[in-house]
């Protein structure tokens, strides 16, 4: 859909905020807490950001964006590019990353521009009369985003700020802040990766299904350490033989090398497969297997997912043959 921008604010060092509307006012697609749209930029690329209004605002989309200056070039292309009444591209909302509602209590955790997400979350906590902690962990108050937002929760007994001038050993104890768990208790968290780590490690002993968090860039995650052009440059011998493919509507087979994805073959071969990330983040390739045993690479499906559906974008074979439903 096209949206124009209504309203750029500064939130914090390297965060603007933007805010979207509809061209002609109209109320736009609903959303749930934890949601992200896909932003469609002039050169074909597309980036996820998430979503940190509230929910109950129909009349309007909110993302913060932080400029990366060694990211990929789509946070330099907003900050320098987007202005106010310009209208862009963007794909309707999604959520992988859910609010458990019925929980007894949700513990969210948050670093640096990771809070984007667990802004939307803590309005929608806070609408239903929820009980719920915010910790928000950030270098200093300059760093800080949506400072009034945050003010207001803090005054309200929902938020905690954290700053360790640069120093996560001088900010929040996760590891002690996650010991012990309590019952009911759910879990979300979202921040940079050594941030991700250390909310994994430390929650490791929680109750499956209670804990829940969001990568927002490829490179926070543990399996992103090689790119697709470092993986052909090391060469077939280095890395395995590849793996074959069989289309289950057609019978035909092709051949996955390791320096090629599921869906750069499958469009080699005239088969188109809507992707988005590129980088098991966002779910949009998600598709259907009917036999063989997946190496699972993404960062959106649940186990019970997994035993039926992989993400085309990033998925590998541990078997000799993958059969796609497609």
């Amino acid at each position: 859909m096209r949206v124009h921008v209504r309203q750029i604010t500064y939130q914090a060092a390297g965060i603007n905020s933007y805010e979207l509307v509809h061209p002609d006012g109209e109320d736009l697609p609903e959303f749930t807490a934890g949601s992200h749209i896909d932003f469609f930029f002039r050169d074909g690329s597309v980036r996820q950001y998430s979503l940190c209004n509230s929910p109950k605002e129909r009349h309007r989309y909110l993302i913060a964006v932080l400029r990366e200056r060694d990211g990929r070039g789509g946070s330099q292309a907003l900050h320098e590019r987007v202005h106010v009444q310009r209208q862009v591209r963007i794909g309707g909302p999604r959520n992988h990353f859910r609010l458990e509602e019925e929980a007894k209590r949700h513990l969210l955790l948050a670093g640096g521009i990771g809070v984007t997400p667990m802004i939307a979350m803590a309005m929608r906590l806070r609408d239903i009369g929820a009980d719920f902690m915010l910790h928000y962990c950030t270098k200093d108050k300059t760093s800080t985003a949506f400072p009034r937002e945050i003010s207001d929760l803090i005054e309200q007994g929902h938020a905690i700020l954290h700053h360790d001038g640069g120093d996560p050993r001088q900010g929040l104890d996760i590891e002690q802040l996650l010991r012990d768990y309590q019952d009911g208790t759910h879990l979300y968290y979202c921040g940079p990766a050594g941030f991700m780590r250390a909310a994994e490690k430390a929650s490791a002993h929680w109750p499956p299904g209670t804990v829940h968090f969001e990568y927002f860039a490829a490179s926070a995650s543990p399996k992103a350490t090689i790119t697709k052009e470092e993986l052909g440059a090391l060469g077939d011998e280095s890395v395995g033989i590849g793996f074959q493919i069989k289309i289950a509507s057609t019978g035909k087979s092709y051949f996955v090398p390791n320096n090629k994805s599921i869906v750069q073959v499958l469009a080699e071969n005239g088969i188109h497969v809507e992707v988005s990330c590129e980088s098991g983040l966002c779910g949009t390739c998600t598709t259907r297997y009917l036999d063989g045993q997946v190496d699972h690479q993404d960062l959106v499906l649940e186990d019970d997912e997994r035993a039926n559906y992989l993400t085309l974008c990033c998925s590998r074979a541990k078997s000799d043959v993958l059969v796609l439903d497609l």
